[in-house]
């Protein structure tokens, strides 16, 4: 059966308004605290959620469906972009966070096995180590991970830990849920862990101007509406460990949104690695050839 189409852009689609929020969300935490970001940021998704919810009332899932979807919410939502916010706000560089983060598709491959059932043949790992040597050079070409901040690039780690977590919990206890329910309890999580946190930790004040608004304003339609509702499909459509390897084109592609948003130029190596990165996306994402039976050909060769 063919893919719709929409299946077939959200690659693209999702890549590139994913990895412009390592930049946009550089210059939103300028204006205020992380966590004070992430729950604006939040609260706002909830403030467009609502509305719509009680528009179309979608079906929501029962109460074990909803402690998944709550449980992907909060490893994503909180851990993963509340340590990188946090890891931007100490110093770290969107490439250094970045770099680190591309590391997911190496820990999803060394898990599925045993956490979903799936298997990474030898032009899968040839991939992903295409694509892991592709990302850090198009990163190490631009900055010096090793010139940031520790506190920061340990926030990194743990990041880097519930996003991983998250995607293999989407794969293993996901269902097809409407997006707008979903997408209301993750933010509902995001939101109940966030705020409490900021007000606790932060003094909450925002410097409000025109660069602000507009940064929250792609974090919150581009990031939090499009971007994951994009993300948790293609999980529960292909295998988590292809999807996984979207994730290596993300610090070149940071790389390049960080040139015009925040002045940093891509040099030559950085173009390479993004190339290679290419080719490791490709390697892990082609699917096997289909094995036609002994002497025989398909119905639609045959025709």
């Amino acid at each position: 059966m063919p893919r719709p189409l929409w299946l077939l852009l959200a690659p693209v689609v999702f890549l590139v308004l994913w990895s412009a929020g390592f930049a946009v969300a550089k210059i939103a935490v300028t204006h205020a605290a992380p966590l004070t970001v992430l729950a604006l940021r939040y609260s706002l998704v909830l403030v467009l959620l609502v509305p719509v919810a009680l528009i179309l009332r979608p079906p929501f899932p029962d109460r074990r469906g909803a402690l998944h979807v709550a449980m992907v919410g909060f490893l994503i939502q909180v851990v993963y972009f509340g340590l990188c916010y946090v890891a931007f706000k100490s110093g770290v560089s969107a490439g250094g966070v970045a770099i680190i983060v591309c590391l997911q598709p190496i820990l999803v491959a060394l898990a599925a096995p045993v956490t979903v059932g799936e298997k990474v043949g030898a032009r899968g790992w040839l991939g992903l180590i295409l694509g892991l040597g592709g990302a850090a050079l198009a990163i190490l070409g631009r900055s010096s991970v090793a010139a940031e901040s520790l506190f920061g690039l340990l926030c990194t780690v743990f990041a880097l830990f519930g996003i991983t977590t998250g995607t293999l919990w989407e794969k293993r206890f996901g269902a097809s849920h409407h997006p707008v329910s979903a997408n209301l309890i993750q933010y509902a999580v995001g939101a109940a862990c966030t705020l409490p946190a900021a007000w606790a930790t932060e003094s909450m004040a925002v410097r409000w101007d025109g660069e602000f608004l507009w940064a929250m304003a792609y974090l919150v339609v581009a990031n939090s509406l499009l971007a994951m509702s994009l993300l948790l499909a293609m999980i529960r459509a292909g295998e988590v460990a292809r999807v996984s390897s979207l994730f290596y084109l993300v610090p070149p592609l940071s790389a390049l949104f960080a040139w015009p948003l925040l002045g940093e130029a891509m040099p030559p190596l950085s173009w390479a690695g993004m190339a290679l990165a290419a080719i490791g996306v490709a390697l892990v994402s082609r699917k096997p050839a289909r094995r036609l039976p002994a002497g025989g050909v398909s119905g639609a060769d045959g025709a």
